[in-house]
């Protein structure tokens, strides 16, 4: 016999998924509806508009595709580009890569914009790509926790119009603790997820899409035979290479259509739903405020212990700070000591990093001063066990005097 689930209770200080809020624990005990039931597709609407607030947009279809936030990348990708169309990806670390791998696998002709880890893409070097490659999507990661950059996205969107190219982000990272302005960007289709900043557990992943995407993707409607009626029409595009993650079903699903695709993952509407009301009561700004303290003084804790911080200060994401670990310790028994003495999850790296750096995150419901403070002096203790002396006590001092100058 195997016993019932009882997990340790860890502070998860990694790049996610992180603690879950406890009032998103509560509203995924409710019970179920049918799909279809007036109260669900009432849960649906007022889903839709959470994140709108969320997602700092007017878009009318912005929903919820159900599965990871990979979920919703793949959804984007292979309704967006059509087999055989070119996509524009920034390469500047491991999910750039990803979208490329995601676009060969669904029949794209894939074009790079190669940066540096550790670096993010000018405005120039952006619309340099495009015309020298004229793809049908420019693809891009908003913050790539793999190098803990956050690309600049300002003008973006108008760059991609002015080029007839559509435009879609990778907000996974960032939707929750930093602006994700997907108006004022001007960029056609953005996703997200639940399990890093919006403080949720990972299963769902929000997506909004412009009035124009959702054009291109109606193009290219077809709707399965047992379920289509004589009300929905046939588009003249390619045919959208996945049921499940095809968006013009979805979309109709989510529309007041309801078209029967697939049957709603209610407890995860539940968590993403809640999740959005815990950010929108507590305000955008307030919201990526308390990343900005949280992250910066996170950063200023680990400098202070002699430590140096991977990448561009002027780019760090506000939630997960990169940190090269000291030539003397060894990286991953230290990350096994925080876990087995003090409960603690902090973050490896990939690729090239794997080995060179940690990655620390203070996002959603861990974006808090106690939980910054704990995990520095957890950390604190650790380094000195394993041979490298900190300053004693700088680092807490370091994080306190950037929360006493916080207004």
């Amino acid at each position: 016999m195997f016993g019932q689930i009882d997990p340790p209770h860890r502070l998860l200080m990694g790049p996610g998924p992180v603690n879950v809020h406890p009032r998103v624990l509560r509203a995924m005990s409710a019970d179920m509806l049918g799909q279809f039931d007036p109260e669900m597709t009432g849960y649906m609407n007022e889903t839709m508009a959470l994140y709108r607030r969320v997602f700092m947009t007017e878009n009318r279809w912005t929903f919820l595709v159900d599965g990871t936030a990979r979920a919703g990348i793949e959804a984007a990708l292979v309704s967006l580009v059509e087999p055989g169309a070119r996509l524009l990806v920034i390469h500047a670390g491991r999910f750039g890569l990803l979208l490329s791998e995601i676009g060969q696998r669904i029949g794209a002709e894939i074009r790079t914009l190669e940066i540096p880890w550790g670096e993010v893409a000018t405005l120039e070097q952006i619309e340099a790509a495009i015309v020298a490659h004229r793809p049908q999507v420019f693809a891009a990661i908003h913050g790539d926790t793999s190098t803990t950059m956050a690309q600049p996205l300002d003008g973006v969107g108008a760059l991609c119009r002015r080029h007839g190219v559509l435009s879609y982000v990778d907000a996974t990272a960032t939707l929750g603790g930093m602006a994700v302005a997907t108006d004022a960007w001007g960029v056609d289709v953005v996703t997200g997820g639940l399990q890093k900043c919006m403080g949720g557990p990972p299963g769902s992943s929000p997506i909004t899409i412009s009035d124009r995407a959702a054009a291109h993707i109606m193009k290219r409607r077809h709707v399965e035979a047992g379920i289509r009626g004589a009300d929905l029409d046939e588009g003249p595009g390619a045919l959208i290479r996945s049921n499940y993650f095809d968006l013009a079903m979805i979309m109709d699903y989510w529309s007041e259509t309801r078209l029967n695709h697939h049957t709603e993952a209610t407890s995860m509407l539940y968590a993403a739903r809640e999740a959005a009301r815990v950010m929108v009561e507590e305000g955008l700004e307030a919201r990526f405020a308390r990343h900005r303290a949280a992250g910066a003084a996170m950063s200023a804790g680990l400098r202070a212990m002699g430590l140096t911080l991977y990448g561009q200060d002027a780019y760090r994401m506000t939630n997960v700070t990169g940190v090269y670990i000291p030539d003397c310790v060894d990286g991953e028994r230290v990350r096994a000591r925080m876990r087995g003495e003090f409960e603690i999850e902090i973050g490896t790296a990939f690729g090239p990093l794997a080995g060179k750096i940690w990655r620390i995150g203070a996002m959603s419901y861990n974006a808090m001063r106690h939980k910054v403070l704990i995990t520095l002096g957890a950390l604190d203790a650790v380094l000195r066990a394993e041979g490298y002396v900190p300053p004693a006590g700088a680092a807490i001092e370091a994080a306190r005097a950037v929360y006493e100058a916080v207004p």
